[in-house]
C-alpha cells in the first residue's frame, strides 16, 4: 500500500509501514528502518511516484537520496548553500528542491544532474507548490512575494507581492485554488490571484494539505496548528460556484499532546477508496488517520466532528519535524521487484528514470525570473 517516512530534529529518519493483517480498520505501524541520516536537523522529505526514491533535506545543506527498495543511501546532492526547506518529486524522473539560499533547483533522477537553477527570491525560499499538472509551480519566501515558475521551460514567469512572509503554499487537488499560510493566517487564492477566503486561527499554523472529500464532491483542506490539532475544512466543488464560499470547519483530528508540525495525504484508489492522513507532532508520535467517515457538512449549530487516529507509532520523545507518504516499492508484485533489482545490478535503465516533461537542451541554464509583476 504505502510507507511513511518521518524526519526529526535529532537527525534520525524513521521508515514505517502499516500492517493491515489484523484489523483492517486499525493497522499497526511497524518500522522497517530507523537510522541517523544527516549531521543536522531533517527539514524536508519527498518520496518519488512508484516508491523507488526518497529524498531528505537538512539544515546541513545536503539533499540525501535513498533507494527505498534496497533501504540504502545512494548519495548526496551538494547544490545549495543553505538549509534545505522543501523537496518534491513532480514526476518519477525529476526532483525539485528549495533552500534558504534563495534558489530552487530541478534535478534529473537518472543521474541526479542539475537541470535548472531557478533564481528570483531575495532571501530564503520557505515553500514551493507544484501544480497537479507538474508543469508549473508557485513559491513563497522571506521576500514576501509569491513567484510563479514555468517548470517545462525552467524559467520564472511572474511574481506578485504578498504583503507578508508566506510560510507554506499548497495547490488544491483540482489545481484551481491554492492556500498560503503566514503565522496564524491562511489565505485561499484563485489562479487569477484573487482571494477566495481568509481566516486567522488562534495559534500558529504549521502545515496545510488538500484531500478529496469522502463523497467525491469537492475537497477537504487540512490545517496543522500549534494548538495540538488538525483542522478539517470542507471546500465546495472547484467546478461550481461553491468554490467561492468560505471553508466550513467540519472536523478536527485529535489526540496530539503537542504542536502538529507536518502532515501528508495519501489516497488509496481501491474500492472502497480510502483517504489517509499522517501527522507528526513534537510529542514524538507519528499518527495515521482515516478520513473515510469525515463529514462533508454540518447541521446548523452542530460541533465539528472529532476524529481519532487509527494507528500511531511512538518514537520515544524524538522531536519530529516532517513527514511524507511514499509508495510501497516492494509490495505484492515480486516479479516486478526482482526485475527492478536486476536492472539496478546490471545498470539498465529503470522506467522510474525515464525523461519526461522538462526541456533538457540547456542543462545548466540559470532560470532567472522575469521582472514582470502584478
Amino acid at each position: 500500500m504505502f510507507s511513511i517516512v518521518a524526519g526529526s530534529y535529532e537527525k534520525i529518519l524513521y521508515g514505517l509501514r502499516p500492517d493491515f493483517t489484523g484489523d483492517p480498520h486499525q493497522p499497526k505501524l511497524k518500522p522497517f528502518f530507523i537510522f541517523p541520516a544527516h549531521t543536522s536537523c531533517i527539514k524536508a522529505l519527498a518520496g518519488s511516484p512508484g516508491g523507488k526514491w526518497l529524498a531528505s533535506g537538512s539544515a546541513d545543506e545536503i539533499i540525501k537520496i535513498w533507494d527505498l527498495r534496497r533501504r540504502k543511501e545512494v548519495g548526496g546532492l551538494v547544490q545549495h548553500d543553505g538549509s534545505i526547506t522543501y523537496l518534491a518529486f513532480p514526476t518519477r524522473s525529476h526532483l525539485v528542491s528549495a533552500s534558504e539560499d534563495g534558489t530552487i533547483c530541478l534535478f534529473h533522477a537518472r543521474d541526479w544532474a542539475v537541470l535548472r537553477i531557478l533564481k528570483g527570491h531575495k532571501g530564503r525560499v520557505n515553500c514551493v507548490a507544484i501544480h497537479p499538472t507538474s508543469k508549473a509551480a508557485l513559491s513563497v519566501g522571506k521576500d514576501r512575494t509569491i513567484r510563479m515558475w514555468d517548470l517545462m521551460r525552467g524559467k520564472g514567469s511572474a511574481s506578485t507581492k504578498l504583503g507578508k512572509e508566506g510560510e507554506v503554499i499548497r495547490w488544491s487537488r483540482s489545481g484551481q485554488l491554492f492556500a498560503v499560510t503566514s503565522h496564524s493566517t491562511l489565505d485561499i487564492f484563485k489562479t487569477d490571484m484573487s482571494i477566495v477566503s481568509s481566516f486567522t486561527h488562534t495559534s500558529r499554523l504549521h502545515d496545510v494539505r488538500f484531500a478529496p472529500r469522502p463523497d467525491g464532491a469537492g475537497e477537504l483542506m487540512l490545517v496543522a496548528a500549534e494548538d495540538k490539532c488538525v483542522l478539517v475544512y470542507a471546500l465546495g466543488d472547484a467546478e461550481s460556484n461553491h468554490a467561492s464560499s468560505s471553508p466550513l470547519l467540519v472536523a478536527k483530528l485529535i489526540g496530539h499532546a503537542n504542536r502538529v508540525k507536518s502532515l501528508d495525504v495519501h489516497v488509496e484508489e481501491a474500492s472502497p477508496r480510502r483517504v489517509f492522513v499522517v501527522t507528526v507532532s513534537s510529542d514524538g508520535f507519528v499518527r495515521l488517520f482515516d478520513l473515510s467517515d469525515a463529514p462533508s457538512t454540518l447541521a446548523e449549530g452542530a460541533e465539528p466532528a472529532s476524529i481519532e487516529c487509527i494507528s500511531s507509532y511512538d518514537t520515544k520523545g524524538t522531536r519530529l519535524t516532517c513527514v511524507a507518504f511514499a509508495d510501497a516499492g516492494d509490495s505484492a508484485d515480486n516479479a516486478l521487484g526482482k526485475r527492478k533489482r536486476l536492472q539496478a545490478d546490471t545498470g539498465e535503465q529503470d522506467e522510474d528514470e525515464e525523461s519526461d516533461g522538462v526541456e533538457q537542451d540547456e542543462p545548466n541554464e540559470s532560470g532567472e525570473e522575469s521582472d514582470s509583476s502584478r
